[in-house]
């Protein structure tokens, strides 16, 4: 019995007994051209004579120019075309689909079905403008785990929402006023400018929806919700109220990031770091000209009695006005007899001492002696809790000297008191000189101004009970991190985790609950004066009945607090806040936990961490059993996406295509300065000299994809993208090849027996199995970049480049073509079609 060959020498066995066929084809056609050629002298009707035997044998116009492709009535399943249109073209064959499966409701999932559900939560995009291309590929890897398990049985629901994003849509709100009106916040009053943030949300919001409806996004419309809707505040009102009385919310001074131009704290995330190696001048928002900075500068302190100077080192010593100790290492031969001693402040004749901080000194830097500012250093901060020093703020909101500073410098802005104590140092003769200094300077991602270290009167979250729930549940993986080398990163975070400062001194976001008493009788009227007169509840009326049973008999003025929630406070309850919590229903029983929570690695710890430790505080169980963590999209150069730098890509200029002008054009329309839109122009122009092609949503979303392998980070090339829109040309080649030689009145048989099909056939099938098995396997292991290697090597190299071109000869001949078609050759053309339906599902 003749041994069946393996899949290597089956394939060369076909490429062989292919070139073998090709080559009596040649000859063949050799024979029809000298066949040709004596035939030229036939009479006139020797044309429509041709012409009536090609009809007759099926070899017409493949491709009409006449072909149009019918209109589809919105909502209605798409018309097709009765041939299919020469070229490929992504708007064409795209267009339609999506108002029909929305209108036919395929998205909704139900709370009540027997299915096992499978839940995905689309992390709500902020309502600060349209989405760019790293929303695309979480919509895309979101889309095709959604996709696939739908139409694997499960009650598949993929939830959509929208986030306020408080500091981010504020900031973009009041550039525009200032640009197009001259007009501040402060100008308009909290009602009007919060009118016009709705306004804005509104408008953006709309452009949201449509460009995840474009993309594709098989999202559950019916609930759509957005973090400041009625049921998404209760949530964050509930879960307020019950975090404080559980004693894990509570009302502090500390010290943290504060942006001069907002006037509010600011989150670690919204702090971008430079590394300076020496003196640089950077521009500044709010100064004519460039600040100086990477420098150390050493100025001295007179002693008191008598003994001489002591000599510090800053890169800020503007704050001086601030300073209320000066500390030095115990062991440090040079200030042993000065332990104890003082130095004079010489512009407010304040008494410093002399202590001794072995944790804050560093022997070898500097002077070894250093000036402490205990409100505006986050280090000297804990240094002067350490030692019970005074706290001395220096600063306006806005960043001026305020009157700490003395009559000589109070008004002045920061940096411009920075040249004028150096200046009256000099005067003094207390200057020591300037070097240069390696440092981190924070910058403020949405100003561009300097963050200034501050202590302010903060709303806090006690996160240690919550992130050792956190730690465990990965231990114990009840929660699975893919790709498992962030684990480590998930540790380290949470074991070291600080106090989550939640509110903001914005305008625009939940306000908090809480109202302060003014007692008649008190003798501070200022907010705040008095930490025991807050009254946390849930609404006015609440707080109006606790502060008649607290302070029974007594007047007083009730007053909200003006202050705001930190974005990343509802944002993590969104899990829980989407499906209706605080109430108890069906939605928060059959989808809560959700199955995977799919987003970028760079927010794992902002949001994700603070959604499991609110998620299982609160909703009593994880709120996901996995996180992937796909990789941060930056440009073909591999430069952080940037407005600025012309650089950020609407997925929907990829889709349509969009010309250099388009480009430059959509900068004039945005958000950016006037002073930052050339250079981003001259951004783009270098990016895309001639625009973007059409690409088409598939290619791009496919596209996305395959980078997925990358580890951390994705250098975006839109060429790639346009190699995969030019593939998908090959794949509608092959289907219109499949069509047409079909016919229109094809109908596969209904049973088909394998055993008995040609070699080539039973191959194809073959490869066919062994590829669905690798893609189910690839995604079942969230490797989706190995499922779209497996879906392109088949169609590719197995489908197009060797099965078709094997059966193109048994289609040629009029005396073959029609037992071709009813031979498994027909059947396995079949396969062609149904495969571009069903084994693509990305």
């Amino acid at each position: 019995m003749e041994q069946p060959l393996d899949e290597k020498d089956l394939e060369r066995k076909l490429k062989k007994e292919h070139k073998a066929k090709e080559k009596e084809e040649k000859k063949l056609r050799a024979k029809q051209k000298e066949a040709a050629r004596l035939q030229a002298q036939a009479a006139s009707d020797g044309a429509r004579r041709s012409e009536k035997k090609q009809k007759k044998k099926g070899v017409i116009d493949e491709n009409p120019e006449d072909f149009v492709d019918p209109d589809t009535p919105t909502g209605q399943k798409k018309l097709l075309a009765s041939q299919m249109a020469k070229q490929y073209s992504p708007s064409a064959v795209e267009k339609s689909w999506y108002t029909w499966w929305e209108s036919s409701q395929y998205f909704v999932a139900d709370a009540a079905s027997s299915k096992p559900p499978f839940v995905i939560v689309l992390p709500p995009p902020n309502v600060t403008g349209a989405l760019h291309i790293g929303h695309a590929i979480t919509v895309a890897i979101e889309d095709a785990m959604i996709r696939w398990r739908r139409m694997s049985g499960y009650n598949a629901l993929w939830v959509p929402g929208m986030d306020h994003a408080g500091i981010g849509t504020q900031v973009v709100v009041e550039r525009k006023l200032m640009r197009e009106r001259k007009l501040s916040r402060h100008d308009l009053g909290r009602e009007k400018f919060l009118s016009e943030v709705n306004n804005w949300k509104d408008q953006y919001g709309g452009t949201i929806l449509r460009q995840l409806r474009t993309l594709g996004a098989s999202l559950d419309w019916s609930r759509e919700c957005f973090t400041m809707d009625s049921q998404r505040s209760k949530a964050v009102t509930e879960a307020f109220v019950k975090l404080y009385k559980e004693g894990l919310i509570y009302r502090d001074i500390r010290i943290g990031h504060w942006d001069c131009t907002l006037c509010t704290a600011v989150s670690d995330i919204e702090v971008d770091y430079l590394e300076l190696k020496e003196e640089t001048l950077l521009v500044v928002p709010g100064y004519k000209n460039p600040v100086q900075f990477g420098v150390l500068i050493s100025f001295a302190y007179p002693l008191e009695e008598g003994l001489g100077e002591i000599i510090v080192a800053t890169t800020r010593i503007e704050t001086m006005f601030g300073d209320t100790a000066i500390a030095v290492h115990s062991q440090d031969e040079r200030y042993k007899h000065l332990h104890g001693k003082y130095a004079i402040h010489p512009f407010n004749g304040r008494k410093l001492e002399i202590i001794c901080d072995d944790e804050l000194v560093k022997t070898n830097f500097g002077t070894g002696a250093v000036k402490i500012t205990p409100a505006h250093d986050t280090e000297d901060f804990k240094a002067g809790k350490r030692h019970n020093l005074d706290f001395i703020n220096i600063f306006t909101d806005d960043g001026n000297i305020n009157e700490n500073g003395g009559s000589q410098f109070e008004g002045m802005p920061r940096f411009t008191a920075r040249a004028a104590v150096i200046d009256a140092l000099k005067a003094k003769g207390l200057y020591r000189g300037m070097k240069n200094n390696e440092m981190k300077l924070g910058r403020c991602s949405r100003t561009n101004d300097i963050v200034e270290p501050m202590i302010k009167p903060q709303w806090f979250v006690n996160c240690n009970t919550m992130a050792k729930a956190a730690l465990d549940a990965v231990k114990s993986k009840e929660i699975e991190i893919i790709p498992p080398q962030y684990e480590q990163d998930w540790y380290r975070w949470l074991e070291n985790i600080r106090d989550w400062c939640i509110s903001r001194q914005l305008w625009w976001g939940h306000r908090v609950p809480a109202w302060y008493v003014t007692l008649e009788d008190d003798e501070e009227k200022d907010m705040g004066s008095y930490i025991d007169h807050w009254i946390i509840a849930r609404n006015e009326n609440d707080a109006i009945l606790e502060a008649e049973e607290r302070y029974p008999g007594k007047k007083y003025q009730l007053d909200q607090d003006p202050d705001v929630l930190d974005t990343w406070f509802s944002s993590s309850l969104f899990p829980l806040s989407i499906f209706g919590w605080p109430d108890d229903t069906a939605d928060l029983s059959t989808f809560y936990p959700t199955s995977v929570l799919e987003t970028g690695l760079d927010i794992l710890f902002f949001w994700v961490a603070r959604m499991v430790m609110l998620g299982i505080l609160l909703g009593g169980d994880v709120p996901f059993q996995k996180i992937y963590l796909h990789p941060i999209i930056r440009d073909a150069h591999g430069r952080k996406m940037s407005k600025s730098l012309g650089n950020v890509i609407d997925p929907i200029d990829v889709i349509n295509g969009i010309t250099l002008e388009g480009l430059q054009k959509k900068l004039e329309q945005g958000n950016l300065d006037p002073d930052e839109i050339e250079k981003a122009k001259e951004g783009l122009k270098k990016d895309f000299p001639d625009g973007i092609p059409e690409c088409g949503t598939d290619a791009l979303r496919f596209a996305l994809i395959s980078y997925t392998s990358q580890s951390d980070k994705i250098n975006l090339d839109i060429k790639r993208v346009h190699g995969y829109r030019q593939w998908c040309n090959k794949l509608w080649n092959a289907i219109r090849f499949a069509m047409i030689k079909l016919g229109d009145q094809y109908t596969p048989p209904t049973t088909v027996v394998v055993d008995s099909m040609p070699p080539v056939c039973r191959w194809i099938l073959s490869v066919l199995n062994k590829s669905v098995g690798k893609t189910m396997s690839s995604l079942e292991a969230y490797k989706f970049s190995e499922a779209t290697s497996s879906i392109y090597s088949w169609w590719q190299y197995q489908l197009c480049d060797v099965f078709i071109e094997a059966i193109k000869p048994y289609f040629n001949d009029s005396q073959e073509f029609e037992a071709a078609r009813e031979m498994p050759y027909g059947f396995a053309l079949t396969l062609v079609c149904a495969c571009s339906t069903h084994s693509c599902l990305m």
